[in-house]
């Protein structure tokens, strides 16, 4: 295959990847509340109405909340974690890692249902911090992974050396390894909050109605018939999601985080 057939295969895909989000970005902008695509007339008012509705502003605030909140109690879990795999190297501690990376490997429906069933056996149910704690350990397994690679990453002979002139484990980290996981960090944070803010089946499953977080709300909001407002909300997620890991693919190292080895040659 020559190069221009190759380049016009991968745009042809490319296209076809993209059409769907075409058609929500082109309905976002509809003039009338109809979903028809191409769009009848244009108008933006349909983003406004997410900052200017009552409703739809409470569900973005809910969400972004419950996802910074999950992605950093995701983070304060997997960083022990991981920190402590990469000290002790032993058979034995893979088990921990198994048990981060075990709720993420499972259905997502799976999850949701045994997470439900721990927080009404509790007595717990529908309170909010129950979703940021069934969040973070639902999406613990990305920080989990990425600072995995972070500790990886690192040279063991920098450790040591710090060790040999006297400084604790606490000045280690604090001032050798921590400087050098923080892009990894930032990754894992980033990755887990995303993910957090478009998750509809652990947040509905552990708070029910109690609190609405926008892909709640999209569902919710079916019953009463199909706005533009949705398509709106799905073009923000997008944009949101755009910046984060373009910030991330700025800041950090991406291609090892998406599992690219090092050439040593």
């Amino acid at each position: 295959m020559t190069t221009a057939l190759r380049r016009l295969f991968f745009l042809a895909v490319g296209i076809f990847l993209a059409l769907p989000l075409i058609v929500v970005a082109g309905v976002s902008i509809n003039e009338k509340q109809t979903l028809a695509f191409p769009p009848q007339g244009f108008s933006l008012s349909w983003y406004g109405e997410i900052f200017t509705n009552t409703e739809w502003r409470n569900a973005l605030f809910a969400s972004l909340t419950l996802a910074a909140l999950s992605a950093a109690v995701a983070l304060v879990i997997a960083l022990p974690l991981a920190w402590f795999l990469w000290r002790r190297i032993a058979p034995w501690a893979n088990i921990f890692q198994l048990l981060g990376v075990a709720p993420f490997t499972l259905p997502p429906v799976i999850t949701a249902l045994g997470f439900l069933t721990f927080w009404a056996t509790t007595g717990f149910y529908g309170q909010p911090w129950t979703a940021v704690i069934s969040h973070a350990i639902f999406f613990v397994t990305l920080p989990l992974v990425t600072l995995s690679l972070g500790f990886s990453a690192i040279d063991r002979s920098l450790v040591e050396a710090a060790a040999t002139m006297g400084a604790t484990d606490r000045v280690i980290f604090r001032t050798v390894v921590l400087p050098l996981i923080l892009p990894y960090i930032v990754s894992g944070y980033a990755f887990a909050f995303v993910l957090s803010l478009n998750e509809y089946i652990v947040a509905y499953m552990t708070v029910g109605f109690t609190m609405e977080t926008l892909p709640i709300k999209i569902f919710n909001a079916l019953r009463y018939g199909y706005t533009p407002t949705m398509a709106s909300v799905t073009v923000l997620f997008l944009a949101i999601a755009a910046l984060v890991f373009g910030l991330v693919a700025r800041y950090g190292d991406l291609p090892k985080l998406l599992g690219a080895m090092a050439d040593d040659r």
